[in-house]
């Protein structure tokens, strides 16, 4: 596994009858590979895990390891238990993934001590590598730097999500650990930001929808491109602050069926938008549609990837 680059929390598309609509999930992934994303994440908070059976988990990691070809893809891991947990990685290394990600035991906020017998549990049963995923608003677990520190005798542990939506602590993981961990940008509106203070890659949210212009940015910093970056991101950030709503999920498959990538469909007992909430978020995302940026981002991408 590389962790660096773009990786998308990719979304979960569902029929109108609440099965899974995988010709809509197949044209939703085709254009993150054709835009040039770097790894799909799948089974995260955005492609609603706690609502997917193992058996469709399935089914849609087989399905994008197919069409990805070798673009890595990502089963994230969300838990209760940890023998549940060590059994989904198991699974997930029979279906063919690349890698986990890893939150925290979910239902319960554990302390510490529990913290990392946990990811250290589930590292030793797999030779899979890890991105631990350091949510504490979400979650409420933060994984302190010295619960890193620990962690560095499990060599598969490689990579962080960092979503404790403090840019300094970017620079806190590299003053302490170097380069022992790849650092990936998991909160859309600091991604800029992290990714200037030295993070590794970006797993967004908003990619699923605009993909295109998420690579670009991401892209065009890596190539010190920093004004065409900044032109891209400040269109994008009304877009980009749909990602840190509790409703990101229905703000940003909204946004996918806008764009004609995804649907509104949502698992209970997640509902799709009503009323005044949908009206309001619906402008923010047509006003995003109507001044994208007048940039050709696709010969952008093609002259910065030339000099990487």
């Amino acid at each position: 596994m590389s962790w660096k680059g773009i990786f998308p929390a990719f979304t979960t598309k569902f029929a109108a009858n609440d099965t899974l609509d995988l010709a809509l999930f197949e044209k939703g992934l085709q254009s993150q590979l054709d835009a040039g994303v770097d790894g799909i994440v799948l089974g995260g908070s955005l492609g609603e895990a706690s609502t997917l059976t193992t058996e469709e988990k399935e089914t849609l990691v087989k399905l994008a390891i197919e069409i990805a070809g070798p673009v890595p893809v990502v089963l994230n891991i969300a838990e209760g238990a940890t023998k549940e947990a060590i059994k989904l990685a198991a699974l997930g290394k029979s279906w063919g993934v690349k890698g986990l990600m890893l939150l925290p035991p979910m239902r319960y906020k554990s302390d510490d001590r529990e913290t990392l017998t946990f990811f250290r549990s589930v590292a030793q049963s797999t030779d899979l590598p890890i991105m631990i995923y350091n949510n504490p608003i979400d979650y409420k677990v933060d994984v302190t730097l010295g619960i890193f520190d620990q962690l560095q005798e499990c060599e598969n542990i490689q990579a962080v999500k960092e979503s404790t939506r403090d840019v300094s602590n970017v620079t806190r993981m590299i003053n302490r650990f170097g380069d022992r961990y790849k650092i990936l940008c998991g909160v859309d509106t600091l991604a800029m930001e992290e990714l200037l203070m030295g993070a590794d890659g970006w797993v967004g949210g908003l990619v699923t929808a605009f993909p295109r212009e998420t690579v670009a940015v991401y892209r065009l910093i890596k190539a010190g491109m920093l004004e065409e970056a900044r032109a891209i991101y400040r269109w994008f950030l009304p877009l980009l602050e749909l990602d840190i709503h509790p409703k990101l999920v229905q703000y940003i498959k909204l946004a996918e069926a806008q764009v004609g990538l995804g649907s509104e469909y949502v698992r209970a007992p997640r509902l799709t938008l009503i009323g005044e909430e949908r009206d309001r978020v619906l402008k923010i995302i047509k006003e995003g549609i109507a001044t994208r940026p007048k940039l050709e981002v696709d010969e952008l991408v093609k002259a910065v990837g030339s000099r990487q």
